[in-house]
């Protein structure tokens, strides 16, 4: 029997993960793909949260011809789009979910409650929020700190396209260094590219470790379930 060593957590993922190879847009044999773990921690009874992205649809920073607060929110108008097809995919493979967006949108998603998404998490349904903070201004990795400190997430996990954190752009230089184990000190006085400086500043404050992995490897979300030593893990010393 598998053991999980975290009974919650939270895990970020880009809006460009769902796109697969096409770049823009959702693929959803990728989508489905991602699912797959998500479903198999579900199974093993690990409370899930996700705070999903919305690169693949529009990237508010580099619209600079444009108000950056109405930006942001057509932003977080792609992260709606992004948390639906999670959450179709989720229950296509059997897994009980439910959206919850920080924008509200009734008809297609519930509010965000902290009340009623930490119940939705106890009755083994994944939760997948929307719409990042509800703020412009603030990334959707501000929004994965938030919400892991809401609903009191043990570890986020940060799945990217890249196998951990190094000291500089591994796809740029072959000499990269790939760290271990980081604090968020250094993370912070390095300006590493681990998150934003106000989620990683939100971690840091609220003792939350994050784990950065490759989701090229979906099933690394069950490996790192499972401890399994991937990735790279950032916490306070």
């Amino acid at each position: 029997m598998l053991k999980p060593v975290y009974k919650k957590i939270l895990l970020k993922l880009s809006g460009e993960s769902l796109a697969g190879g096409r770049g823009t847009g959702i693929d959803v044999p990728t989508v489905l793909k991602i699912c797959e773990p998500i479903r198999e921690c579900a199974r093993l009874g690990v409370q899930i949260g996700i705070v999903v992205g919305g690169g693949n649809f529009w990237r508010g920073r580099t619209s600079n011809k444009m108000d950056r607060t109405r930006a942001d929110h057509i932003g977080m108008l792609a992260t709606a789009m992004n948390a639906l097809a999670l959450t179709d995919a989720l229950e296509s493979l059997g897994v009980d979910a439910r959206v919850q967006t920080a924008i509200e949108m009734s008809r297609v998603a519930e509010p965000y409650i902290r009340g009623r998404a930490i119940r939705h998490l106890e009755k083994g349904r994944v939760v997948v929020f929307g719409c990042g903070t509800g703020n412009p201004f603030f990334s959707t990795d501000t929004a994965a700190a938030l919400r892991a400190a809401e609903i009191e997430a043990e570890v986020i996990f940060k799945a990217t396209n890249v196998d951990g954190v190094y000291d500089s752009d591994p796809r740029k230089k072959t000499d990269a260094v790939k760290y271990d184990t980081l604090s968020y000190s250094d993370v912070l006085s390095h300006q590493l590219q681990v998150m934003d400086s106000t989620a990683a500043s939100l971690c840091r404050d609220n003792g939350i470790p994050i784990l950065v992995f490759n989701l090229g490897q979906p099933q690394n979300i069950l490996r790192a379930v499972l401890g399994e030593n991937i990735g790279t893990l950032v916490q306070e010393n």
